[in-house]
C-alpha cells in the first residue's frame, strides 16, 4: 500500500530516535493495553499543582486524593518558572518531594513538560521566542502558548528543560510517564519572517523545483506564478487552495518536530517503561493528528462539554477519533469536573452525568480518566473553573461523585485487563479532506464533522461499536467502511480502497468525495475520481441547496438538505437506491444514491446530505448488506452499549442517557461486576451505568 500524502512528507520530519522507536506499538491490528505495570487496568486521577500551595498543604491534598481512590496526578506542566527560576539554574527538589509524597499515598505521577508557559525571564530576554500574530505584532507574556513553536531559540530552551527533568526523574519509580507540553497547537503558528523562511524551505524540499510547485498549485491562475522561493507567502485568509493545504501540512511538520525535540531529550535519559503522550483536543484541526501521534506511546485527549450537557454520540465520536489516531487504547488526560469557566454558559453537569462520561470513556477504550483540576487556584485566568477541592481546601459536592466512580473503577478493574474495543464498522476521517472542505465550503451550512456525526450516530446505534480511523489505515478486518467526506482522494488512496472492496468489503462514499488530488487541485475526472470505473457512475453536477429537496426510492422517502449531487449511471449492474423528486429542474428524477457489486465486495455512493430518518434507513441497509450485527443485541432508546474484548472474555458498559429509567435485557445471564451478581436483565436510572462481563 502506498503511503498517504502526509506520510510521504514525513521524510521531512526529524528521524525518530531509536529509543522512541523502541516505544512504538506492536502491529496496530492487535489491541494494545496501555495500562501501567503494577497499576489497575483502568485508573482515575487529577491535575495537581503543588507549586501553587505551601508544602504544609500537600499532605492533606494527597490524603483526600487517596480517600477518593485517585491513582494518578499530572503535575509540572505549568511550573517552568518554579523549576528554572533563572536561566540555567534548576530547582527540582520541591518536585521530587511532591512525587515522593504522592507515592506515599499510592499515587503515581505523570510529568508534563512546561513548554506551554515559558517564564518571564525567558520571553523578556529573548523576545524572538514570542509568537507573532498575523499582523506581525508579538504577543505579550502572561498567558499560555505565547511562545513560537518554530523558534530555534525557544526549541533549545524546551530541549534543555525537558532533558533536565528527564535526568532527574527518568528513573524515578513513581513517575510513570510524560506529557509533552499542554494542548499544543491551539494557538497555531507564529507569523514571523523566520517561520515564513522555514515554510519556503519546506516547500523547496517537497517540490524540488518551482516549476513543480507552480504546476501543482496551478499558479497561472490570477498570475500567482512564483519566480523564486522567497516570494511565497504564509496564507492569511483565503488564498490558493494548494498553498493553503501545504501550509496546514507544514504546520503539522512544525508541531511534529517541536514534539520530537522534547521526546528525544526525554528518551535519552528516561526508562523505556515511562510512556510519552500528548493531550489533544478532539476535533481540533490545527494539524494532522495521525502524523503527530506516531512517535507517542499512546494518544490522550481532553474531554470537555462546555455549555449544556453531554451529547453521547458526539462525545463517543471524539473518544473513537482519539483511539483511532494510533488504533489502540487511549487516556482522557483532562475532563470536566462539573463545570468550566471558558464557555458561553458555564452550567454544572447534572448529578451523575460526569460519572456516566467517565464510564463512557472506558467503554470506548480509555484506560485512565483525569479531572482538571484538583483545587481552585486563588488567582489566574481559570479561578472559576470546576474543581474537586474548593479554595478553602475542603471537598466540593462533586468530589463525592468522583470518589464513587474511582472506587467503582478499582472494584472492577481486573475485568478490563488486556481489553480493547473491536469493531466491524469503520468510519474514515482525513485531515486533508477536512481542510479542503473548510477552505471551500461552497455553502456555509456545509459541516463535514456534523455530517460525520450523522453517519456515526446511526451506525453505532446498529453495530454498537465503530472505529474512526485514517483513510490509509488497514481495512481488512472491517465488514463495512464508510467515508462520509473523502474530498481529497489521490490515486494511491483510491487503490487502497479498491483493494478493500475487491477482497469483499463494502465501501460507502458520502457527498463531495473524490473531487481533489493531493495538491488540493480538481481531478480531471468527475467525482468520485479514480473510483468512477468501480462505481460505474459519476457525479454530473453538484448543487448547494437553498431549500430541502424530496428524495424517495428503495430506502423510503424523505429530504436532502444543504448539498445534493446529480449522479449518472454508466455501467450495467448499478442499482439506484434513492432519486430526487421535483426540485431545481436539474435534480428532478435523478439518482441520489447508487450502489454496485465490485470484485468480491460492493461500492456505494451517497450524493446528498440526508435527513435523520433517511440516514437511519440508509445505515440499516448498509449494515444488512455488509452482514454487520450488533455486538450486544437490542437495547432501549437512550441506552449506549460499548464493548471491550480480551482473551477469553468480552465486557460491556451500558449507560442510560434517557431522562427516564430503562430496563435492559441481557443476551444471556451475565455477571454484573459493579453489583457483584449474576443477572439476565438490569434496570438503569437516568445516567445509570452497568458493567456486564461475558467470559463464556
Amino acid at each position: 500500500m502506498s503511503p498517504s500524502p502526509l506520510h510521504a512528507l514525513s521524510c521531512l520530519v526529524l528521524i525518530l530516535s531509536s529509543a522512541a522507536s523502541a516505544q512504538s506499538p506492536a502491529p496496530r491490528h492487535a489491541p494494545i493495553p496501555t495500562q501501567i505495570p503494577s497499576q489497575n487496568a483502568i485508573l482515575m486521577g487529577a491535575a495537581w499543582y503543588p507549586e501553587q500551595w505551601p508544602e504544609s498543604r500537600w499532605e492533606e491534598d494527597l490524603r483526600l486524593m487517596e480517600a477518593a481512590n485517585l491513582k494518578v496526578v499530572r503535575i509540572a506542566e505549568f511550573a517552568w518558572s518554579r523549576m528554572e527560576p533563572s536561566e540555567g539554574h534548576y530547582d527540582f527538589d520541591w518536585l521530587e518531594r511532591a512525587i515522593n509524597l504522592a507515592a506515599k499515598h499510592h499515587i503515581v505521577s505523570v510529568l508534563g513538560t512546561p513548554t506551554a508557559t515559558p517564564p518571564a525571564w525567558l520571553t523578556q530576554k529573548y523576545p524572538d521566542t514570542l509568537r507573532a500574530e498575523p499582523s506581525g505584532q508579538r504577543v505579550t507574556h502572561g498567558n499560555r502558548a505565547h511562545a513560537s513553536a518554530s523558534s530555534p531559540r525557544y526549541r533549545e530552551f524546551c530541549r534543555q528543560i525537558a532533558e533536565q527533568m528527564a535526568i532527574r526523574f527518568g528513573h524515578n519509580p513513581d513517575v510513570v510517564g510524560w506529557q509533552i507540553d499542554n494542548e499544543y497547537g491551539y494557538a497555531l503558528m507564529s507569523f514571523d519572517d523566520g517561520t515564513r523562511r522555514q515554510f519556503q524551505d519546506w516547500l523547496k524540499t517537497k517540490f524540488e523545483t518551482l516549476d513543480n510547485l507552480n504546476t501543482h498549485w496551478t499558479t497561472s491562475y490570477w498570475s500567482q506564478t512564483y519566480d523564486n522561493w522567497g516570494e511565497i507567502p504564509i496564507p492569511i485568509g483565503e488564498h490558493n487552495p494548494g498553498l493553503m493545504l501545504d501550509w496546514k501540512r507544514f504546520v503539522t511538520y512544525t508541531w511534529t518536530s517541536y514534539q520530537q525535540n522534547q521526546i528525544d531529550a526525554i528518551r535519552k535519559h528516561a526508562e523505556p517503561r515511562q510512556f510519552i503522550t500528548g493531550n489533544f483536543m478532539g476535533f481540533f484541526d490545527g494539524f494532522d493528528h495521525y502524523t503527530i501521534t506516531e512517535p507517542l506511546t499512546f494518544a490522550s485527549w481532553d474531554d470537555y462539554v462546555g455549555s449544556g450537557h453531554v451529547d453521547p454520540a458526539y462525545n463517543g465520536l471524539a473518544h473513537d477519533l482519539t483511539r483511532g489516531f494510533k488504533r489502540q487504547n487511549f487516556w482522557v488526560m483532562e475532563t470536566q469536573p462539573g463545570a468550566v469557566n471558558w464557555s458561553a454558559l458555564n452550567n454544572f453537569l447534572n448529578r451523575g452525568e460526569a460519572r456516566a462520561m467517565a464510564w463512557q470513556a472506558v467503554g470506548h477504550g480509555a484506560d485512565d480518566v483525569n479531572y482538571w483540576q484538583w483545587r481552585s487556584a486563588l488567582n489566574g485566568q481559570e479561578e472559576l473553573h470546576g474543581v474537586l477541592i474548593g479554595p478553602d481546601g475542603t471537598p466540593v459536592p462533586f468530589y463525592n461523585e468522583v470518589s464513587q466512580t474511582a472506587h467503582e473503577f478499582a472494584r472492577v478493574e481486573s475485568s478490563f485487563r488486556d481489553t480493547a474495543p473491536v469493531s466491524q464498522v469503520a468510519l474514515l476521517f482525513s485531515y486533508d479532506s477536512h481542510w479542503a472542505l473548510q477552505f471551500q465550503k461552497h455553502t456555509q451550512k456545509y459541516d463535514d464533522v456534523e455530517l460525520l456525526k450523522s453517519y456515526y450516530r446511526v451506525l453505532r446505534q446498529i453495530s454498537q461499536s465503530v472505529d474512526l480511523v485514517g483513510a490509509y489505515a488497514p481495512l481488512d478486518s472491517y465488514k463495512l467502511v464508510v467515508a462520509p467526506s473523502l474530498n481529497v482522494l489521490p490515486k494511491d488512496l483510491a487503490d487502497h480502497l479498491l483493494e478493500y472492496v475487491r477482497q469483499g468489503g463494502h465501501l460507502v462514499l458520502g457527498p463531495r468525495s473524490g473531487m481533489k488530488d493531493e495538491f488540493n487541485a480538481l481531478l480531471p475526472q468527475r467525482q468520485p475520481g479514480f473510483l468512477v470505473d468501480a462505481l460505474g457512475a459519476r457525479v454530473e453536477q453538484y448543487y448547494a441547496l437553498e431549500k430541502d429537496v424530496p428524495v424517495s426510492g428503495a430506502l423510503g422517502s424523505g429530504e436532502a438538505s444543504i448539498w445534493a449531487e446529480q449522479l449518472k449511471s454508466q455501467a450495467r449492474g448499478d442499482e439506484v437506491l434513492l432519486q430526487y423528486g421535483r426540485s431545481n429542474g436539474w435534480l428532478d428524477d435523478q439518482p441520489a444514491i447508487i450502489t454496485r457489486a465490485y470484485g468480491k465486495g460492493r461500492i456505494t455512493y451517497i450524493g446528498a446530505v440526508l435527513d435523520d430518518k433517511l440516514m437511519a434507513t440508509a445505515a440499516e441497509w448498509m449494515t444488512q448488506k455488509s452482514d454487520v450485527t450488533p455486538v450486544f443485541g437490542a437495547v432501549p432508546e437512550g441506552v449506549e452499549v460499548s464493548r471491550r474484548v480480551g482473551p477469553g472474555k468480552q465486557i460491556f458498559v451500558l449507560i442510560n442517557y434517557a431522562p427516564e429509567s430503562r430496563r435492559v435485557t441481557l443476551p444471556h445471564s451475565m455477571q454484573l461486576v459493579l453489583d457483584g451478581k449474576q443477572a439476565d436483565a438490569v434496570d438503569l436510572p437516568p445516567y445509570g451505568v452497568a458493567v456486564a462481563l461475558d467470559n463464556r
